[in-house]
C-alpha cells in the first residue's frame, strides 16, 4: 500500500469533510458522526460536484447540488439521484496526521 499524508487531524472539523488531492485525486477526507475519519472520492457520481462542501450526517456524506447522499463506509448511495457508488479509500491515522492511500480503494464503482 502506498499511503500519502493528507492532513493533520486538526485540519478536520469536529464533523464534516475537508477536500485534499493525493496524486491527481481528488479525495473528501472526512470526520463522521462516530468520531471516524474516513476517505472517499470527492466527486458525486451523479453532479460532478465536490462533495467535502456538502453536510455530514453520521456516516453519511451529502451532495450540495442535488441532494444525494453516500455511505461513508461502503459509497453507495443511500438517495438519489446518484445511483453509482464512490471509491472509498483505506486511512492511516499516524500521530496527528491522516494518510490515504489512493491507489488501493477498499471498495468502489465498476464504472
Amino acid at each position: 500500500m502506498t499511503f500519502e499524508r493528507a492532513c493533520a487531524l486538526t485540519d478536520l472539523p469536529e464533523l464534516g469533510a475537508r477536500r485534499v488531492d493525493l496524486s491527481g485525486t481528488p479525495v473528501a477526507v472526512v470526520r463522521d458522526g462516530e468520531g471516524t475519519i474516513r476517505a472517499v472520492e470527492d466527486t458525486c457520481t451523479h453532479g460532478a460536484v465536490s462533495l467535502s462542501e456538502g453536510e455530514v450526517e453520521g456516516c453519511l456524506i451529502e451532495c450540495w447540488l442535488h441532494g444525494s447522499q453516500f455511505d461513508l463506509r461502503t459509497g453507495i448511495p443511500r438517495t438519489p439521484p446518484a445511483t453509482a457508488p464512490l471509491y472509498v479509500f483505506p486511512v492511516r491515522i499516524e500521530g496527528e496526521d491522516v494518510y490515504v492511500d489512493v491507489a488501493a480503494p477498499i471498495n468502489g464503482p465498476t464504472r
